[in-house]
Formats: structure tokens, C-alpha cells, sequence
């Protein structure tokens, strides 16, 4: 009996201890995750199904998980905008490699597809330029048009393609084209002169924009980055556009280790300004000439050639206007018969340079060189007769004022402007290090010489006995030849730990100028979160501190002689206004009514010294030519992005901001201070009729506040009404790759669209400005000057 015992003890001991063995035995799964084009999948799922083991791949596709030993272990693969994948292994043991492929979940409409949401880990967002061609877009599917339903950006006046961004002035937006920076005209002063913006949408591969917080390597401005990038045709191809504003054509051809793209634009605003209330005759032509030649001797060296030619003219005589504004108890109305004549040339030349070479796999070294030159002038004389009456019902009203006044103009600004630079990229394990240094020289020719002469009630303004004078002149004669230098290094890294995936950016530029020998050191950081257990999530924490070297317009300086007459000086005493920039956010991906989401969130603060301070005139910003403020600016940025239709991209953006300046002890808003905006962008397409789409773009946003002439935001200021504008426009695709003709003259092309748009579609009166009239009183009142009215448009897109 105690034997048995014994031996039944052991027996038991060999079973407790086979038990534990099998319990612990492990199977090591590794692997890579690709998509159908062999590409890695970074963040994709990799778990065990029925446990809570799982793990994420990292940005080479790589994974590695261990998991007990079964008789079946089913190992899942899930990425959001792609096909789940599962692998059933049978009693699996030591280790074993799984390399899935995964499959868009990709419905193709037209020419949208729709495909999963990348993974934002810093500042830099990627914008689908997918819509462009189809979007209703009063400057013809431009990419300043989408960046305007964007959140944080505003955009007031539909007959130009500057924007603002998170309340900072338009001429704080760097753009970049294939690494090079680019610039706008000076003399600018509304729409009706700017003609096309410099990116050509028919040259455009890929999108990036920041609205803040960006990283080193982007040069001195304080708002905003975009970043484009132009394509390299792969084999003989084309588009051509037409409408009733203008028309553009691009060609490009790749011939083994060469090249080419080309692009032709010509716009024609007479249709589109017709619509204001100054009436006359309108003659704006623009037109615009760029390429892209590429040549790849080796797979390790590569010469690109940047071009641009720029020819924009605009003609104006205008013959009569007349204007009501006011409340409907006390209405006012307010007629000009004119005189006179206006004719502005804006001829811009660009050119840049690239040589690159790649030592290895992570490292490469580029060296660039660009020049740009402007050539404008701005040159008017228009005299006009007014009337400003009170409406009445016989009893009450009548005249309030009535006068004369001449505008004269002849402004000549030539800007060259030489970049030559260094920029690498060294790749060391995880981390990715970015260096580079730019040398730049400004030559500056400007003549301008401004002057009005205003009468009112037979007495001209500033009244002053036995004297003729006239209420503001200005003269400019300057010569500037400056240098900048810049250098700039940062290293991104990504960690991989238990809790997630954590993403670092770190770096600093320094820089100098001659003018008023000013160095600045400019740190920069930015921290991205991917949490392990949460791939839908992604956090983000960015800052730094910004430096804007002034541009020519922000140093001009208004003096005064000792006769009394007022000149522009330059003030070599001016320092780079500084914002130093606090920015959290965050993106949460999901599926609704099994369609892909995206809802992003960022809360930001900017703090701002050493402000040039400035007033907005019709988008002409008039600076003080001295720091002369401090303030702030605060806010947040909304935007839920997805398929509310299934198969096509909408996206609603909400914004709410507050800024605040100090001048001279008193606290006023900023001249860009928008409280709140929304924007939206919507696309739908008719369930039995696929081939016709619909297209909304909206936005609502709060009026900025504005000046009477000559005075400041420290002495008085309004807020305009708010702008309100909705474009809707149809499509319908005659040719696309399901329907496309075997035989015929359509078989030539890739895709045949044909719109019908309707610009301002609730036809609402929105303000540019205002001019100023003074009655008999010395009482001066603002006549708004309205934007554009509902307008058609027809237009053709093809692709070959």
C-alpha cells in the first residue's frame, strides 16, 4: 500500500509538472505587414483572437507577439481602411512567420477612392487634393480654396488667394514648392489685382499644411507652412481645363532617365468683377507659365528644374456707382460718377535649382539654388463726384454731402531676391537627422509716389484758409541691398514601448540679417502618441519659439519732412516679431454606419511681442514700420472628416479664437480677430445616376474689425458683418474608367467631366471694406464695398 502511494505521488507530480510545461510553452509569431503594393503598413493590429495579446507594427511594418501554444491559434491583422486579414495556425510551436498583405477597403467613384486615414504624429497634415478639379472654386480649383475649410483658416474675399491662419496676418504663411520658398507681389491691394496664385493645381502630387507648431526645418514665418509638392509624369500625359474665367492646360513625359512637366494657365476676372457695384469696364488678364524637369542619371542622383513666368494685368476705368447702406430706420444712400482710369502690371520671374544625391539607405545631400524677381506698378488717376443723401419720406432726409475728390498713383517696386542653400538627411538607427543652411541676398528699387485731394461741401480736406491741400500724400525712394544667412538642424525619432508609440521632434534655427544685425535662435519641439492599446488615437504636443524676419512693406516707416510732407523712410532699428507657440491635439479614428471617421481636436496658444503693428485695407495690410505691441492669440480647431456618403470625403471644421494686442497701453483685437468660423465641404452623388456629382463648400465666419483711414485700432474701431458664402456646383463625368468609350475620339482620354457651378449661391452681399465719406459736419461714414454676387459658371476637365 505505500508504494502504491508513493508511486501514485509521483505519478500525479509528472502530470502537475507535463501541465505546467505545456502551459508555458510560448510560440514566438513575427513577421512583416504589407499592402498590395509591397509597401510596410505602420500601426496596423496584430492580435490573438479570443485573448488580450496584441501589438502594433511599427513604421517598417514589423511586428513580433508571443502567445501560448494551442491546439489552434487564430492571429487577426486589422487596419482601418483596410480588409481584415486571419491566419488559423495549428499547434503551433517555437517560432513561426506570418507576412500578411492587406487590401484596401477601396470603393472607387469617378476619380475618388476612398482609402485609410494616415497616422498624425506632429503638425504637418496631408490634404486630399482628390476634390480640386471638381470642386466649385471661384479661381478654379485652387488649393488656397480647400485650405480654406480647413480649421484655424479663413479666407474673406473670394477674388484672391490669400489666406489668414489662426489669426496671424497674411503675410505670415510660408510656401514652399519642392522645397523651395516662394513669395507674392508687394504692391498688392485686393483680389482684383492678384490674378493666379502660384501653385498650379494641375502641377500638384501632394498637399502638407501646418496651421502652427511646425518643425525646424520650415524657415521664419509665425502662422503657417504649406508645403507642395509637383509630380513626375511616369509616361506621357495631360489634363486640360475650361471654364468662363479662364482655362490652363498641363503636359508632362518621362523618357527614361528624363523628365517633364509643363503648365499653362490664363484667367480672365472681367465676368467675375462685373458684379460689383463700381461699374465700368473691366479688363484683368493673367497669365502664368511653369515646369518641372527632372533628370535621374543614377537611382542615386537626381537634377530637378523649377520654372515659373507670371504676367498679370489689370485694367480699369470705371464710370459710376451707387451704394444704400445703413440700418432700415436710417437708410443712406451713396453715388459716384467717375473719371479716370486704373492700370497695374505684376510680371514675376522664378527659377530654382536642385541637385541631389543619396550616399546610402537614410542619407543624402542636396544642394539648391533659386531666384526670384518682381516687377510691378501700380498706377491710377481716378476722379469721382459724390453724393451722399439721407432717404426720407419727403418730410425728413436730404442731402448730407456732396464733394470731389482724386486718387493718384504711380507706384514702381522692383524686388530681386537670390537663395543659395545646403539641406541633408542622415539616418543613424531610429533617428533621422535633418540639417541645412541658406544663404540669402535682397536687392530693393522702389519709386512710389501716393497722393488724395478730397473737397466736401466746396472746402478742401484738412480745411485751412487760403490754401488748396490735400488729405494724404506719401512719396517712397529707396534702394536696399540686404543678406540673411540661416541654419537649421533637427532629429525625429520614434520609440517603441509597452505603452505605445511615441514620436519625437527636436531642433533649432538660427539666423542672422545684416540690415539691423540681428541674430535669433528659434527652438522647436513637437511629441506624438500612439497609445498600444488604443490605435484609433493619436496624441500630439508641439511648441517653440517663432521669429518673422520683416519683408520689404513691414519695415517702410511713414515720416515727415520739415514742409509738412510725408516720405517713407526704412527702419534698420526694427526687430523680427516673435510668437512662441503652445499647441495640444489629437486625432480619434472610427467607423460609423461601417464607414471611416475622423474627428480631430487642437487647442492652441500663441504669445506675441515685438508686434509690427498693422491695419487691413481691402487686404492691403498698412504697417507702422516700428515694434510698437504685445498680445495674444488663443483658441480651437475642430474638424470631423469621413464618408457621410459612402464612397466620397466631406468634412465639417469649427473654429473659436481670441486675440488681443496692446498699443500704447490700450488692449484692442488684432486686425484678423475672427471669434468663430465654420466651414464645410460636402460631396454626394445620385444613388442611380453615380456619374453625376454634387459638390457644397460653405463658410461662416465672424467680420474683422476696421479703421477709418490714417487712424488706428488704439483710437476707434468697428467690426464688419460676418461673411457668409456658399458655392454648390455638378458634375458628371462624360469618360472615367468605368465608362470609358473602346473606340472614338473620348478613348484618347482618362476622364471627361463636365460642372455646372453656381458661385455665391444665396447671392448675399458680403464686405471688402469700406470708403470713407466726410459730410458738411466733419462726419465721416463708412460706405461698404461689396464682394461679388451670384454667378454661373460652365466648365470641361479632361485627363490623357
Amino acid at each position: 500500500m505505500v508504494k502504491n502511494h508513493v508511486n501514485f505521488k509521483i505519478l500525479l507530480l509528472a502530470v502537475c509538472l507535463l501541465g505546467a510545461l505545456q502551459a508555458a510553452a510560448q510560440v514566438k509569431i513575427s513577421g512583416k505587414v504589407v499592402d498590395e503594393d509591397g509597401k510596410p503598413v505602420e500601426f496596423a493590429r496584430v492580435s490573438i483572437t479570443g485573448t488580450a495579446i496584441g501589438t502594433t507594427t511599427d513604421p517598417k511594418g514589423l511586428y513580433e507577439l508571443s502567445a501560448p501554444t494551442r491546439d489552434s491559434v487564430m492571429v487577426q491583422f486589422d487596419c482601418l481602411g483596410y480588409s481584415t486579414v486571419k491566419r488559423l495556425l495549428i499547434k503551433p510551436t517555437g517560432s513561426v512567420t506570418i507576412n500578411p498583405k492587406l487590401y484596401k477597403k477601396a470603393m472607387e467613384l469617378g476619380e475618388v477612392k476612398v482609402t485609410e486615414f494616415k497616422k498624425q504624429t506632429n503638425t504637418m497634415s496631408d490634404i486630399d487634393i482628390n476634390n480640386l478639379k471638381l470642386t466649385p472654386d471661384i479661381n478654379g480649383g485652387s488649393v488656397e480654396g480647400v485650405l480654406a475649410t480647413q480649421a484655424g483658416v479663413s479666407q474673406k474675399n473670394e477674388m484672391s488667394s490669400q489666406y489668414m491662419v489662426r489669426g496671424g496676418a497674411y503675410d505670415e504663411n510660408s510656401v514652399y514648392i519642392n522645397g523651395i520658398e516662394v513669395y507674392r507681389p508687394q504692391l498688392v491691394t485686393n483680389g482684383q489685382q492678384e490674378g493666379l496664385s502660384i501653385i498650379n493645381p494641375d502641377m500638384v502630387r501632394a498637399v502638407r499644411f501646418s496651421t502652427g507648431g511646425y518643425n525646424a526645418e520650415y524657415a521664419d514665418k509665425m502662422s503657417s507652412v504649406l508645403d507642395i509638392t509637383y509630380k513626375e509624369p511616369e509616361a506621357f500625359e495631360g489634363s486640360l481645363q475650361g471654364s468662363l474665367q479662364g482655362g490652363s492646360l498641363a503636359l508632362g513625359t518621362h523618357t527614361g532617365k528624363f523628365s517633364m512637366l509643363h503648365g499653362v494657365r490664363y484667367k480672365r476676372n472681367s465676368s467675375m468683377l462685373g458684379s460689383l457695384e463700381s461699374k465700368g469696364e473691366y479688363d484683368p488678364q493673367y497669365f502664368d507659365y511653369q515646369t518641372l524637369i527632372t533628370l535621374s542619371p543614377s537611382s542615386k542622383f537626381k537634377v530637378q528644374v523649377l520654372g515659373n513666368i507670371a504676367l498679370n494685368n489689370y485694367r480699369f476705368t470705371p464710370k459710376d456707382r451707387e451704394t444704400s447702406f445703413g440700418t432700415s430706420t436710417n437708410v443712406k444712400s451713396f453715388k459716384v460718377y467717375f473719371d479716370g482710369q486704373e492700370k497695374d502690371k505684376f510680371q514675376t520671374y522664378f527659377g530654382a535649382l536642385t541637385a541631389t544625391y543619396k550616399f546610402g539607405k537614410g542619407a543624402d545631400l542636396t544642394l539648391l539654388a533659386s531666384g526670384y524677381q518682381t516687377n510691378e506698378l501700380v498706377a491710377y488717376d481716378i476722379h469721382g463726384e459724390y453724393w451722399l443723401n439721407e432717404a426720407g419720406d419727403g418730410n425728413t432726409g436730404g442731402e448730407l454731402g456732396v464733394g470731389k475728390y482724386h486718387e493718384h498713383a504711380r507706384n514702381r517696386l522692383k524686388i530681386n531676391v537670390y537663395n543659395f542653400g545646403l539641406k541633408g538627411n542622415l539616418g543613424l538607427g531610429h533617428n533621422n537627422f535633418t540639417y541645412g543652411f541658406n544663404y540669402r541676398k535682397d536687392d530693393i528699387y522702389d519709386r512710389s509716389r501716393e497722393w488724395q485731394w478730397r473737397d466736401s461741401a466746396g472746402y478742401s480736406l484738412p480745411h485751412l484758409p487760403h490754401e488748396v491741400n490735400v488729405i494724404y500724400s506719401q512719396r517712397s525712394t529707396n534702394d536696399l541691398n540686404t543678406s540673411r544667412f540661416s541654419v537649421f538642424v533637427q532629429d525625429t525619432w520614434k520609440l517603441y514601448m509597452g505603452a505605445g508609440v511615441l514620436s519625437v521632434n527636436v531642433g533649432a534655427r538660427l539666423s542672422h540679417w545684416d540690415f539691423n544685425k540681428e541674430t535669433l535662435v528659434s527652438p522647436r519641439m513637437s511629441l506624438g502618441y500612439v497609445p498600444a492599446g488604443n490605435s484609433r488615437l493619436s496624441l500630439r504636443l508641439a511648441g517653440g519659439i517663432y521669429y518673422q524676419q520683416p519683408f520689404y512693406k513691414e519695415y517702410r516707416q511713414q515720416q515727415v519732412d520739415s514742409l509738412g510732407n510725408y516720405y517713407v523712410a526704412l527702419n534698420n532699428k526694427i526687430k523680427s516679431p516673435r510668437s512662441v507657440h503652445v499647441i495640444l491635439g489629437g486625432d480619434y479614428t472610427f467607423r460609423a454606419m461601417d464607414r471611416p471617421f475622423k474627428f480631430t481636436t487642437e487647442l492652441y496658444y500663441k504669445h506675441l511681442s515685438r508686434i509690427i503693428s498693422y491695419e487691413v485695407d481691402n487686404l492691403k495690410l498698412n504697417y507702422t514700420g516700428y515694434n510698437g505691441g504685445n498680445g495674444y492669440i488663443a483658441g480651437i480647431d475642430m474638424k470631423l472628416f469621413g464618408q457621410f456618403v459612402e464612397g466620397t470625403d466631406s468634412w465639417i471644421s469649427f473654429s473659436l479664437m481670441k486675440t488681443q494686442e496692446d498699443i500704447n497701453g490700450v488692449k484692442v483685437p488684432l486686425p484678423t480677430d475672427q471669434r468663430y468660423s465654420v466651414a464645410l465641404f460636402f460631396t454626394d452623388y445620385f444613388p442611380n445616376l453615380p456619374r453625376l456629382k454634387f459638390s457644397l463648400k460653405g463658410v461662416l465666419s465672424d467680420g474683422l474689425p476696421t479703421v477709418a483711414p490714417n487712424k488706428t485700432r488704439a483710437n476707434s474701431w468697428f467690426r464688419q458683418p460676418a461673411y457668409k458664402r456658399v458655392d454648390a456646383g455638378l458634375s458628371f463625368a462624360l469618360v472615367d474608367k468605368e465608362h470609358r468609350p473602346a473606340t472614338g475620339l473620348l478613348s484618347n482620354f482618362k476622364s471627361v467631366w463636365i460642372g455646372l457651378d453656381v458661385f455665391n449661391l444665396l447671392d448675399i452681399s458680403n464686405v471688402s471694406s469700406y470708403y470713407w465719406v466726410t459730410d458738411v459736419n466733419n462726419i465721416q461714414y463708412a460706405v461698404p464695398n461689396y464682394l461679388t454676387r451670384r454667378q454661373l459658371n460652365v466648365r470641361l476637365s479632361m485627363t490623357f
